[in-house]
């Protein structure tokens, strides 16, 4: 929000700037109650009944559990919680890893099959002139949905860091989607086709409902049995640290647009977001989440090519500074 304002008005555009950010602050808020919440909280729900079919109809108490737990961080101040979250959701990251690797060595022999599907089935002669475009679309859709890049969502995380040089966060930054889609999401798509997971006839209405995380416990639950309990774990903390740091993300943005003094009135609305999403269906989150989310990445892609020309001169200091010396490798 500031870089779209205090930026663009360097370059003589402040009034443009300060319509992009007051639209990227709008989309972010909405992002943080959608995709940043509701989302988060029932695809975790949806993987968890397959392991506590108690919840079934009756997922009012997981989104109370939810909202109480994200409360007592977000209202209560308790960031321990919050603290645990983060240091154990990098090492379930690595057992997920693990696992999509056991499965995939496991089963090599399918695995060029499977890419080779994957991309045959994009380009056939029914995508092409049937779906293609609608494909396409949901392939953007989903990959922003997953790494975020160009929203500018991630930004707001990386500006809070006491960095000596900018650049240097940046280029950290550029990591988060390769980790995310490159290696973590084609990993998943591959165990789900390896599998056979996409086309069983059982898994029907989970692909229907965009239950991804049901589907994905699917696929791995066929090998590994014991799987769907860790995985349960896995996504249950994803979709709590996700909450924590959407709830940042939009109160960052709430507050520029209100004031400091309005922080509680977001809070308490984005806890009501956070049960809500226990009740409402999936694809109606996700259509929600996608209009937000998707529709934060043209004031922020504007903003970032119009302002090119100032990373670019930050980008070649900094490299030729630490080709010079000046700039230790190690630092």
């Amino acid at each position: 929000v500031l870089y779209l304002s205090k930026g663009l008005e360097e370059l003589k555009l402040k009034p443009l700037g300060k319509v992009l950010a007051v639209a990227f602050a709008i989309l972010c808020i909405g992002g943080s109650f959608g995709g940043g919440n509701t989302f988060q909280v029932k695809q975790s729900l949806e993987q968890i009944k397959l392991v506590v079919p108690a919840l079934e109809g009756n997922g009012w108490i997981y989104g109370l559990v939810m909202t109480l737990l994200v409360g007592i961080v977000i209202i209560g101040g308790i960031r321990r919680i919050a603290s645990v979250a983060d240091k154990v959701v990098p090492f379930m990251c690595g057992v997920y890893v693990l696992a999509c690797l056991y499965i995939l060595i496991a089963d090599a022999a399918a695995v060029p099959h499977a890419i080779s599907l994957i991309f045959s089935e994009a380009f056939t002669p029914d995508a092409a002139f049937g779906g293609f475009v609608g494909v396409l679309v949901t392939g953007f859709k989903r990959a922003a949905f997953s790494n975020e890049a160009g929203i500018g969502s991630a930004a707001i995380a990386h500006s809070a860091a006491k960095v000596k040089y900018p650049v240097e966060e940046g280029i950290v930054a550029l990591l988060e989607p390769f980790i995310d889609t490159v290696v973590v999401c084609t990993m998943t798509a591959l165990v789900i086709v390896v599998t056979g997971a996409y086309a069983d006839p059982v898994n029907a209405e989970l692909i229907r409902t965009n239950n991804g995380a049901a589907l994905t416990s699917q696929a791995f639950g066929s090998v590994l049995t014991w799987f769907p309990y860790l995985l349960s774990v896995a996504v249950f903390l994803f979709a709590y640290s996700t909450m924590i740091s959407w709830s940042y993300y939009g109160e960052r943005c709430w507050v520029w647009l209100f004031g400091d003094g309005s922080t509680m009135a977001y809070r308490v609305v984005f806890l009501i977001f956070v049960f809500l999403g226990s009740q409402i269906t999936a694809t109606n989150i996700l259509d929600f989440s996608d209009l937000m989310i998707l529709g934060m990445g043209f004031p922020n892609i504007l903003g970032v090519v119009l302002l090119s020309g100032k990373v670019r001169r930050a980008l070649d200091e900094y490299t030729g500074r630490l080709r010079s010396g000046e700039i230790r490798a190690h630092e």
